[in-house]
């Protein structure tokens, strides 16, 4: 058994862990409710830009652009959206995991773009392809980072390097549930007709007056819906990640609390055995003088 003094100083030790955990938590709760703020707000947007691609591809009546090409998949790009740290649970494992589940189904070339230090880390160590990798955009995802991102992906499928590329992140279900998912961004499949419903299939079927052309309309739609669903992956990823920081924050001072009622419930018999031997070599040694 522990010596008095090792108890003592674990339980120190522990306290001060648990007080570090409660201020991480803490933090991770004040970020959280921003960054889902901002997935929030950002979500109608996105639908609404998808809508409206979707009804322009329709309208155009079947115009050609370079980011809707489809060519036979020679190599494919993913582009792996994680965290720059840890203490988070499975997050950042759970995304890694879809990803290389993604790469081991791939019959032709593949490359990864890393965006966050974990994913890029992990890939690093077991020797895979990583053609570009962005750090120190998850704490602050401002859409400069989404712009540059689709800007490297297009060129380079527009270059024909790349003939298929994806993008995968943790969508932000709620507070304790995020979901990794896989999105094909190119080549651009806007929404169809038939895959809008209500007032957004209604709308898709008014007919548009092109100025000055579909073309141009399109060369301008099709950057920023990639963009969007780029910069709509790094609210989700950044929101995921500081719920799934807190929850694990709240799970470690949850242990500590119990870890130091155990050390103490411990160290309360470690000084009664203590206590006891003591008084029975008084008692013994009363016994031996009469």
């Amino acid at each position: 058994m522990a010596s008095l003094r090792d108890l003592r100083r674990r339980i120190r030790a522990t306290e001060n862990m648990q007080q570090i955990t409660k201020a991480m938590k803490a933090v991770s709760a004040a970020k959280m409710r921003r960054a889902q703020e901002a997935v929030t707000l950002a979500r109608p947007y996105s639908k609404r830009i998808k809508n409206v691609l979707g009804g322009v591809a329709v309208a155009s009546g079947g115009v050609r652009h370079p980011l809707l090409e489809v060519r036979e998949p020679k190599k494919t790009a993913f582009v792996v959206l994680t965290a720059d740290r840890g203490l988070c649970g499975g997050f950042n494992s759970n995304i890694i995991r879809r990803t290389t589940q993604e790469v081991q189904g791939v019959k032709t070339e593949f490359t990864l773009l890393a965006v966050g230090r974990k994913g890029r880390d992990f890939f690093r160590r077991r020797g895979f392809e990583i053609a570009k990798e962005y750090i120190g955009i998850g704490d602050d995802a401002q859409y400069a980072a989404a712009r540059d991102i689709t800007s490297y992906v297009i060129d380079k499928y527009s270059a024909e390097e790349y003939d298929e590329v994806y993008l995968i992140y943790s969508q932000f279900i709620n507070v304790l549930v995020q979901k990794p998912i896989k999105v094909k961004i190119l080549p651009a499949e806007p929404p169809t007709e038939e895959g809008a419903a209500g007032k957004e299939k209604e709308t898709q079927k008014v007919p548009y007056i092109f100025e000055p052309s579909a073309e141009a309309v399109l060369a301008e739609l099709l950057p920023k819906y990639i963009e969007n669903a780029i910069y709509q992956g790094l609210l989700e990823t950044k929101a995921g990640f500081y719920s799934a920081q807190m929850t694990a924050m709240e799970n470690a001072t949850q242990n500590a609390s119990e870890m130091i009622d155990n050390l103490t419930l411990t160290m309360n018999r470690a000084r009664q055995a203590q206590i006891t031997k003591e008084i029975s070599e008084i008692v013994g040694g009363a016994a031996a003088l009469e």
